[in-house]
């Protein structure tokens, strides 16, 4: 079979979600094959022998579907720029703007879109200027309840909410195991959105609003993957106004950090109406309980073929 016709679907890595990273890599990799039989379709991990491989092969597109630092960081997307091999999702740049939290939330803060107010330090400060000190100051700045999370993470994990300040330093021994700086910010109550956004024939479209009903305090690790431990409901049950406001929150999300090809966005909407953003992921997850896929079976449109139809987006910008 022509190269010209090869797509590597990189899943895997070291992140502490590998295991959700390779199931959407692989479900991705059947759907794909399924919906498309002229592309020849590959898996790869991500080790010390991909760039050998990338060069060998020299195939026409890449999906990165690595989550966490590992794929949404940027950094492995300026490798396969350097190597100029085309590949869906966001650019190196977009990534970095959108993986950062604290960062992502002030672009789109500065551009009108509301979202919680935050605060984000790094564990040298703690040290440096005295734990408790830090936590009182930022009590007396946010309130609580807060939430406390990574600033560059997914799935959760280091998540917590503080409703009670003695539950305040573990909540940031937790955020800290996952990432260098915690973001503390308000904490919304509210009915938890996700709007995935595709990029399709030229027109930035999002997918019905997914309503996420977890059966724990919040939407972790362990009700994002267990099947049966979260309730979905699609399109989410909120009045029509208020849908397509998350939707446009959604779509300006994507657009103002510069993202293509596909992206979820996650909100809170408040008792009043009002759509919170939270944070945005470039390479949304894929697996079985995932966001992406249902939002693509309530639109009618299968998981192979906008990932077909993307991948022939990415070659034909080269």
């Amino acid at each position: 079979m022509s190269s010209e016709m090869q797509v590597v679907v990189l899943a895997g890595g070291l992140s502490p979600e590998r295991d959700v990273s390779l199931r959407s890599g692989r479900r991705v990799a059947e759907a794909l094959r399924s919906a498309d039989p002229s592309l020849e379709v590959t898996e790869s991990d991500v080790d010390g022998g991909l760039i050998s491989r990338l060069r060998s092969q020299r195939p026409a597109c890449v999906i990165p579907l690595l989550h966490g630092a590992a794929g949404e960081d940027g950094a492995l997307r300026d490798v396969l720029q350097a190597l100029g091999i085309p590949f869906i999702g966001a650019s190196a740049e977009s990534a970095r703007l959108a993986f950062d939290k604290p960062v992502a939330k002030t672009i789109l803060s500065r551009s009108g879109i509301s979202t919680p107010a935050f605060v984000a330090l790094p564990q040298a400060t703690f040290r440096e200027l005295g734990a408790n000190e830090v936590l009182s100051a930022v009590l007396e700045l946010i309130g609580l309840p807060l939430v406390v999370k990574p600033t560059k993470g997914g799935s959760a994990l280091g998540t917590s909410v503080v409703r009670d300040a003695a539950e305040f330093p573990a909540a940031m021994v937790g955020a800290f195991a996952y990432s260098e700086v915690a973001l503390m910010e308000r904490f919304v109550a509210g009915t938890e959105i996700a709007v995935n956004v595709i990029d399709r024939s030229g027109a930035v479209q999002a997918l019905p609003a997914i309503e996420i009903v977890p059966s724990g305090e919040i939407y972790d690790y362990t009700c994002r993957y267990t099947a049966g431990a979260t309730e979905f409901f699609v399109p989410a049950r909120l009045d029509e106004g208020i849908l397509a406001e998350c939707a446009r929150v959604a779509i300006a999300a994507h657009r103002t950090l510069g993202l293509r090809d596909w992206s979820r966005s996650d909100l809170i909407v408040d008792p009043a109406g009002t759509v919170w953003f939270l944070e945005v992921n470039v390479a949304p997850g894929m697996t079985e309980t995932s966001l992406f896929p249902q939002a693509l079976t309530a639109s009618g449109v299968g998981l192979g073929v906008i990932t077909a139809d993307l991948v022939r987006a990415a070659i034909a910008r080269g």
